[in-house]
C-alpha cells in the first residue's frame, strides 16, 4: 500500500483481508498510523478486524474491497470501516463492547455518508448504506429503504456484531446489487472537495493543516491558497525591507476571508508545531460572537485531543492558548490606548512613557508584526469611537479619552505603526455588509494611509473600485498615492460556503437590488439542487428545516435586529452577549440553548461570519416591497411602525438581509408571514402592527421570482 497515494490505516481486496491473520492487519494499520495508537484503539481495531473477517465470509470470492479508517480528506474524520460490493458503499461505524444505540452514533455514520455523496466524486451516483455497530447490540435493522431525498442514501441502519452479515445480505438483495457489478475503480484516490463550516475549519487549521488542505482548491476559480501566498510574501518582503504595508482583501460573501485571515495568523503565529513570538500574527475581529464561538470551538476541540492523548489540560488553560492569536478587536485597542498621554492635546495621540517601555524592535507597538482585521469595512466611524472612550468603554477597560482623534481605522494603523522595525496589515473587507450606526466602510482606511501614513506600502484588491466598496470612490481616493499596488490575487471570487451554487450571492444581491436577471440566477441556483423556498407559515418553515436537516447539519431561525413583530409566531430573541451566541452555534440537538431547538432566532449581529446548513430567514414588516422598490420602517417599541428615511440606517437594513440571506450552506426557507386580517368586534384591526399590507408585497415580489412556496 503507497502511503503517499492511499487515505487509510489498510485496504485490501475481501479474499486478501480473509488470508491475513489478524495481528498481521494491526500490524499494518499501526504502521501506516501518524501518532501513538492507544491501548484502547487498538482493542477496538481488533474488534473491528475480526468482526470482519467473520462478516465477509460469504463474500470472499468477489471483486470487493475493504478499506479501514478511511480518511474524509481535509475534514479531520475517518470512518471506522468503508466495504466497496457490488458497486455499492458501505459505512460502518463500530463502537465496540457496546450494547445500545444512541443518537449521536446515528448522526455520526449518517454524517459520513453525506460527505462522501456530497463531495466524493466517486460516490456522487452509488448507493450509499450507513451502518451503526454497537457489537453487543441483540437487534438489527429488518426494513430497509433509501432516503426520501432521491440521493440514493439509505436510511441509518443499526445492527449488533451478530447480525451484521445478514443485514449486509439483506440490503443487497433489497438494492438488487448483482455480483457483476464489483468495485468501484480508484474509489480510495478519488477527487475530493468538501466546503467546510468556518468552525470546522478553524479546528483543521488549528491542527497545523493549511487552507490548501481544507478547500475545494481543484476548483479553477477558487483563490483561497492564491491570496495566502501573496500575504505571505508581503510580509515576508516588509520583513527583509523594514517597511510597513497593508493588504486589503475582498470578496463574495462566503468566499473565504475568515478562513484566509486564521489561516495566515496561524501559519505566522506556528512555525513548526512551536509559538513564533518574533514574527507573529493576531486575528482581530470587531465580531464579538464570532470570536466567541470561535474560541470556544478550538478551546473545547484542543482539550478534547489532549484527553485523547493522555494528557491533562483544562478548559481555561486551552482558552487562553487560543486567545493568543484570536482576540476582540476593542481588547487589542484598548490596550495600545493604555500606553497614549491622557488627556489628548492638540490633536495629536503620544505615548506616555510613563506608561509603556520602549523595546528595540518593538517600539511602543504589540509584540506581533503582523495584525489581521476581519470586517475591516466595519471599523468605527471617528464620530463613534470619539463618542464611545468620552464615556468609557464597555469591554473591561474603563478608560475615558475625551477629544479623541482618530478613527478606528487611523487608531490601528497608528498602533502598528508604532513599531520600529516592520508591520503589516491585512484588512478583510466584505461588500456591502456594513450592518451597524457607525461602521465606517472602507473609506476611512484609505484616508487614513492618504494623510497620516504616506510611508506604508498599499496592496489593493483590483475589485475594491467596485460599487460596493466605498460607494465606489476607491479610485479618487487612492489618486495621487503612489505606494499602491493593486492585484486580483487580493480577491475572493467564489463562495465556498454554498458548495451547492456559487451563484447564490450574486442571486441575493439581484433580488435585493431588483436587477433582471434575478430570476435568470435562481433558477441556476435551483438547477444546482440548492433549495430556496418560500412559506407563509412558521410552522411549516420549521417543518422543512426539520426534514431537510440529517446528521449533525445544523439548522436555525434568523431575524434581523430590527424586526418586531415575531412573538405571534412563536420566535424568542436570542439573548445579546456572546456567551449565548456559543450555545447557539456549538451545542447539540439535546439542547434547548442549541439553534436546532428552532425556538430562539439569532440576528445579522450574531451570524455575521458564521453559517448554518439549513436556515429559516423570517422576514419582518421592517423591509416591505412597495412599488417595485423597498421601504424602509423601525417599530416604535409599542403600537406603529415608522418610516425609516434616514439613508445610511436604510442601507444597513438592506445590508442585514443581504447577511441574513448568505448563511446557509444547503438551502434556505424564507418565511414572510400572512400577517393578522382578523377585526375586533367594532371593524377596527385587532392587530394593527402586522397588517397584510406590510407582508404582501414582499412576499408576491419573492413569489415572482420563481421561488416555491411549500
Amino acid at each position: 500500500m503507497n502511503k503517499s497515494t492511499v487515505r487509510c490505516l489498510y485496504t485490501a481486496t475481501f479474499s486478501e483481508f480473509l488470508s491475513k491473520e489478524p495481528l498481521a492487519v494491526l500490524g499494518a494499520m499501526h504502521n501506516n498510523y501518524h501518532g501513538d495508537a492507544l491501548t484502547t484503539t487498538d482493542e477496538a481495531w481488533m474488534g473491528e478486524i475480526e468482526v470482519m473477517q467473520q462478516v465477509l465470509e460469504p463474500w470472499k470470492d468477489e471483486q470487493g474491497q475493504i478499506v479501514f479508517e478511511y480518511d474524509i480528506p481535509r475534514l479531520g474524520k475517518r470512518i471506522d470501516v468503508v466495504l466497496l460490493l457490488r458497486g455499492m458503499i458501505f459505512c460502518l461505524e463500530f463502537k465496540v463492547g457496546k450494547k445500545e444505540e444512541f443518537q449521536a452514533g446515528i448522526e455520526q455514520v449518517m454524517d459520513y455518508a453525506l460527505d462522501l455523496k456530497n463531495f466524493h466524486l466517486f460516490s456522487h451516483d452509488r448507493k450509499i448504506v450507513p451502518i451503526l455497530i454497537p457489537t453487543k447490540y441483540k437487534e438489527y435493522t429488518t426494513v430497509f429503504q433509501p432516503s426520501v431525498y432521491n440521493d440514493d442514501i439509505y436510511n441509518p441502519m443499526i445492527t449488533g456484531e451478530k447480525h451484521l452479515q445478514e443485514l449486509i445480505a439483506n440490503v443487497l438483495e433489497h438494492a438488487g446489487a448483482k455480483r457483476k457489478n464489483g468495485v468501484i475503480d480508484n474509489w480510495l484516490i478519488s477527487p475530493y472537495a468538501p466546503t467546510p463550516t468556518i468552525i470546522e475549519a478553524a479546528r483543521t487549521l488549528y491542527e497545523n493543516h493549511s487552507v490548501e488542505d481544507i478547500t475545494r482548491h481543484e476548483a479553477d476559480k477558487v483563490s483561497t491558497d492564491t491570496t495566502i501566498n501573496y500575504i505571505l510574501e508581503v510580509i515576508q518582503q516588509s520583513k527583509e525591507k523594514q517597511q510597513k504595508s497593508i493588504c486589503f482583501v475582498t470578496g463574495v460573501p462566503g468566499a473565504g476571508k475568515t478562513l484566509v485571515g486564521l489561516d495566515v495568523a496561524i501559519k505566522q503565529t506556528y512555525k513548526d508545531g512551536e509559538v513564533d513570538k518574533e514574527n507573529g500574527a493576531v486575528y482581530l475581529s470587531g465580531n464579538g460572537p464570532l470570536v466567541a464561538v470561535l474560541t470556544e470551538a478550538l478551546a473545547r476541540d484542543n482539550q478534547k485531543k489532549c484527553s485523547q492523548r493522555g494528557e491533562r489540560k483544562n478548559m481555561s488553560d486551552s482558552r487562553r492558548e487560543v486567545s493568543e492569536f484570536i482576540q476582540i478587536i476593542h481588547r487589542y485597542r484598548d490596550n495600545m490606548l493604555a500606553k497614549i498621554k491622557n488627556p489628548v492635546e492638540n490633536g495629536e495621540l503620544e505615548i506616555d512613557p510613563e506608561k509603556a517601555i520602549k523595546l528595540a524592535a518593538t517600539g511602543y507597538g504589540e509584540v506581533e508584526h503582523v495584525a489581521i482585521f476581519d470586517e475591516a469595512q466595519r471599523s468605527w466611524t471617528h464620530k463613534r469611537i470619539a463618542d464611545y472612550l468620552k464615556r468609557g468603554g464597555t469591554y473591561g477597560n474603563k478608560l475615558k479619552v475625551p477629544n479623541f482623534p482618530m478613527s478606528e481605522a487611523e487608531f490601528l494603523i497608528w498602533s502598528l505603526d508604532q513599531r520600529e522595525d516592520w508591520a503589516v496589515i491585512v484588512c478583510l473587507v466584505g461588500g456591502g455588509q456594513e450592518i451597524n450606526t457607525g461602521e465606517a466602510g472602507i473609506t476611512e482606511w484609505i484616508k487614513a494611509l492618504n494623510n497620516r501614513f504616506k510611508h506604508w506600502n498599499v496592496f489593493i484588491s483590483n475589485k475594491l473600485t467596485d460599487p460596493e466598496y466605498a460607494e465606489g470612490r476607491v479610485n479618487g481616493l487612492l489618486t495621487g498615492n503612489n505606494k499602491v499596488t493593486f492585484s486580483d490575487c487580493l480577491h475572493l471570487a467564489v463562495s465556498l460556503r454554498s458548495f451547492r451554487a456559487e451563484t447564490l450571492s450574486a442571486f441575493i444581491h439581484s433580488l435585493l437590488s431588483f436587477a433582471p436577471n434575478a430570476t435568470l440566477l435562481y433558477q441556476d441556483v435551483k438547477g444546482k439542487k440548492y433549495p430556496i423556498v418560500l412559506t407563509r407559515d412558521m410552522d411549516k418553515a420549521r417543518q422543512w428545516l426539520r426534514k431537510m436537516a440529517r446528521g449533525t447539519q445544523q439548522t436555525g431561525v434568523l431575524v434581523t435586529k430590527v424586526a418586531a413583530r415575531f412573538k405571534p409566531l412563536a420566535v424568542n430573541i436570542l439573548a445579546q452577549g456572546d456567551e449565548n451566541a456559543v450555545h447557539w452555534f456549538l451545542e447539540d440537538k439535546t439542547d434547548i440553548r442549541s439553534s436546532n431547538y428552532l425556538e430562539d432566532a439569532a440576528t445579522e449581529i450574531q451570524v455575521q461570519g458564521l453559517e448554518l446548513d439549513y436556515a429559516c430567514v423570517l422576514w419582518d414588516a421592517d423591509m416591505r416591497c412597495e412599488n417595485g422598490s423597498w421601504a424602509f420602517y423601525k417599530f416604535n417599541g409599542k403600537n406603529k411602525w415608522n418610516p425609516e428615511n434616514n439613508e445610511e440606517s436604510r442601507k444597513y437594513m438592506l445590508n442585514a438581509y443581504r447577511v441574513l440571506l448568505t448563511r446557509a450552506r444547503q438551502g434556505i426557507v424564507i418565511c414572510v408571514p400572512y400577517g393578522n386580517s382578523n377585526k375586533t368586534p367594532e371593524g377596527f384591526p385587532e392587530d394593527p402592527t402586522r397588517l397584510p399590507e406590510f407582508y404582501d408585497g414582499t412576499y408576491n415580489y419573492l413569489k415572482s421570482l420563481g421561488l416555491e412556496e411549500i
